[in-house]
C-alpha cells in the first residue's frame, strides 16, 4: 500500500467527524450509530475489508452486510470491550487499534491467551455457550464494527461467501491455539519470543506496515504471560538479541536487523 502508515504511528487513529457518541458502554466503550449517509465507508470502502470480510463480494451483498454491521464502538485504552461471562450477542471487527484477550487464574493472575490488531475478528469465544469466556482489553484507543451475530447467520444463509469466511475465520482461530500449545510446551525462552516477534511483525506487514520495524502495543509483562515467561526472562531474552546484533530495542520500538536470525531458531532445519 502507497499510503501505509509509518511503523512508528500507532494503529490507532482519530474519529470521523461525523461519528456520535450515543451513551456509555458499561465497560467503558461508546457505541457509535452509523448514519445511513454514513454507511457507505462502514465496510464497502474500509481499507481492511479484504482482512475482514470476503472477497468477490458484489455491490448488492456489500450492501447487505454494511446494513448489518451499522454500529461502531469506541474503547478507551485500558477499557474493557467484553467480560468473561458476559452474554454473547455480537463479534466485532477490529477498525483501529490493538486488544488482547486474558482470563483470570485461579491465583488471581491476569493470563494472556492472545493479542488482536487492526482487521481482526474478536469474539469468537462466546459462540459455543452463548457466553464470553475471557475478557478482552484495549491496549490503546480503538474503534471496532459491532456485528450481531444472529445478523451474521442470518445473512451468511443467503451470501455463501459469508458463511464461509466465518468458518475460516473459526479455523484460523483454532490453528493459532494448536500454534501456541506448540510453543508453550516445546520451545525455548528465545524460541518462544523470536516466533512471537515473527508473527508480529508478519501480521502488521500485511496491514501496510514495514516489515523490520514494529511499535509493541503490549507490555513486556503481558508478553511473558502470553508466552509463558517471566517478566525477567523476556527481557534478559530482549537484551541477548540486541548483544547478539539481531534487533534494535528502544523502550516499546523493535527494528529486526536480522530476521533470518529469529527464523533459525524458529525453524532450524529449513534454514540452510
Amino acid at each position: 500500500m502507497s499510503d501505509a502508515p509509518s511503523t512508528r504511528t500507532a494503529l490507532a487513529s482519530p474519529a470521523s467527524p461525523s461519528d456520535t457518541a450515543h451513551g456509555t458502554h458499561h465497560s467503558g466503550s461508546i457505541p457509535i450509530q452509523v448514519t445511513p449517509q454514513a454507511l457507505k465507508v462502514v465496510c464497502s470502502n474500509c481499507n481492511l475489508r479484504e482482512l475482514c470480510m470476503p472477497m468477490g463480494l458484489n455491490d448488492a451483498q456489500l450492501q447487505r452486510i454494511d446494513e448489518v454491521v451499522a454500529t461502531r464502538r469506541k474503547v478507551k485504552r485500558g477499557a474493557t470491550l467484553f467480560r468473561n461471562g458476559e452474554e454473547f450477542t455480537s463479534l466485532y471487527a477490529i477498525r483501529t487499534g490493538f486488544f488482547k484477550t486474558c482470563v483470570a487464574t485461579e491465583d488471581g493472575r491476569d493470563q494472556v491467551t492472545g493479542f488482536q490488531m487492526a482487521g481482526e475478528i474478536i469474539g469468537l469465544d462466546g459462540i459455543v455457550n452463548d457466553r464470553h469466556t475471557c475478557d478482552a482489553v484495549a491496549l490503546e484507543d480503538a474503534e471496532v464494527c459491532v456485528m450481531p451475530f444472529d445478523r451474521i447467520e442470518e445473512l451468511s444463509r443467503e451470501v455463501t461467501a459469508l458463511q464461509s469466511h466465518v468458518h475460516k475465520i473459526m479455523s484460523r482461530e483454532i490453528v493459532r491455539e494448536h500454534g501456541v500449545m506448540l510453543l508453550l510446551g516445546s520451545m525455548r525462552a528465545e524460541e518462544r519470543l523470536a516466533a512471537f516477534l515473527l508473527n508480529l511483525v508478519q501480521r502488521l506487514h500485511t496491514r501496510g506496515f514495514s516489515q523490520s520495524e514494529l511499535v509493541l502495543r503490549m507490555t513486556r509483562e503481558e508478553i511473558g504471560s502470553y508466552l509463558g515467561l517471566k517478566l525477567e526472562t523476556v527481557s534478559r531474552t530482549f537484551s541477548k538479541f540486541v548483544e547478539e546484533g539481531t534487533m534494535e530495542v528502544k523502550q516499546r520500538h523493535v527494528r529486526i536487523i536480522d530476521p533470518d536470525a529469529l527464523r533459525r531458531l524458529v525453524n532450524p532445519q529449513n534454514c540452510g
